[in-house]
């Protein structure tokens, strides 16, 4: 092996610890949409630490937003959030009429009503343009069946989908087993708690046939909790949601953990499954947010079949650089060192940032 394909490896591992300040169960912002023209209702749901992207809301700063915070901002809310997400129809503005703000159960919900012409509902999230790049806006509607579609990046203008809409070249929608599959993959390699954990289990090193046993515990477990809790047959509270999230980093911190401090690992694979039961939890919290109150069955399979493809890609990716690293033992172990001492210092940087949200 080349002297510096050894400290690649280190540097990729390391580079999942900065990303701990984005833990993506905060990144999407739901929106959904009715209407009875000239009347359209809109419903916007995020986390307190988005709208305070958006808007000074917690005045006293101690990281918790009240009902009177809210109250007291009814103003800022109107320009920072509803003028900077502009609704039009038929390429008219539509006029807003009234606007109001609830906390329910940790997340806010703002709600606006509009007065709008006929013709084609097209929404711009200017937004956006304030909010890191990994934030994502996903637009349905409530009071038909439609596609939902997502406003990222610079991709900010969404046609709000019509039930017989079968896509359009604004927004992207979101329907059936195959559109959920690049869904899936996106989020798994924008959920940095999972990949720094797939890093950790990697990192051990090994043959090709332990690494698969690992790899396959823990996919068999996640999509086994994805699915039971997708599908109601386990729902997850909004509580039990953050309890999972705080579940996922610990699981983070155990394994890297084990891999400064262990010495033989007999029966890593079923901690890899255990581990991944609550991975799977997470996965469904997410999955719901993407498709509040819709978890269809072939939208599950596509997102799950996204998960693994991204999970494989990762596996094929990292660990032939781990194999490769092994080559020269005296470099594998400080690389070993050094980027399990990283992941759990990033494992558990979310952990402390997680249970902080319960205050």
């Amino acid at each position: 092996m080349r002297p510096g394909r050894a400290p690649a490896l280190a540097v990729l591992a390391l580079a999942l610890a900065p990303a701990a300040a984005r833990a993506h169960a905060a990144d999407l912002i739901a929106v959904s949409v009715s209407e009875a023209r000239p009347s359209v209702q809109e419903r916007m749901v995020m986390v307190g630490g988005t709208l305070s992207l958006l808007v000074p809301v917690d005045a006293d700063g101690d990281g918790m937003l009240t009902p009177e915070e809210l109250a007291s901002k009814a103003a800022a809310l109107e320009v920072g959030v509803w003028d900077a997400v502009p609704l039009s129809a038929g390429g008219q503005p539509c006029r807003r009429t009234s606007t109001a703000a609830e906390l329910r159960e940790g997340l806010v919900e703002l709600r606006a009503a509009f007065t709008c012409p006929e013709g084609e509902l097209r929404q711009r999230f200017r937004a956006l343009e304030v909010l890191p790049p990994n934030y994502r806006v996903v637009v349905g509607r409530s009071d038909v069946s439609a596609p939902q579609r997502f406003a990222q990046g610079t991709d900010e203008t969404v046609v709000i989908p019509e039930p017989t809409e079968a896509g359009s070249p604004q927004g992207k929608a979101v329907s059936g087993f195959s559109g959920w599959i690049p869904v899936g993959a996106v989020h798994l390699f924008t959920g940095y708690d999972h990949l720094a954990f797939l890093a950790a289990l990697l990192l051990l090193g090994g043959t090709w046939r332990r690494v698969l046993a690992l790899v396959a515990s823990f996919a068999a477990a996640h999509s086994t909790t994805l699915a039971l809790s997708a599908l109601g047959v386990l729902p997850l509270s909004a509580t039990g949601a953050r309890v999972a999230g705080v579940a996922v980093a610990a699981s983070v911190v155990y394994v890297a953990a084990e891999n400064l401090f262990g010495k033989d690992h007999p029966h890593r694979a079923w901690i890899a499954f255990g581990f991944g039961l609550v991975h799977g939890f997470s996965l469904a919290s997410a999955f719901e947010r993407y498709a509040p109150g819709k978890a269809a069955v072939a939208g599950l399979l596509g997102f799950n079949l996204g998960v693994e493809l991204g999970l494989a890609c990762l596996v094929l990716a990292l660990f032939p650089m781990v194999q490769l690293a092994a080559r020269r033992p005296a470099s594998f172990l400080w690389i070993h060192r050094a980027a399990s001492a990283a992941i759990a210092l990033a494992g558990g940087y979310w952990v402390v940032d997680r249970l902080l949200a319960f205050r």
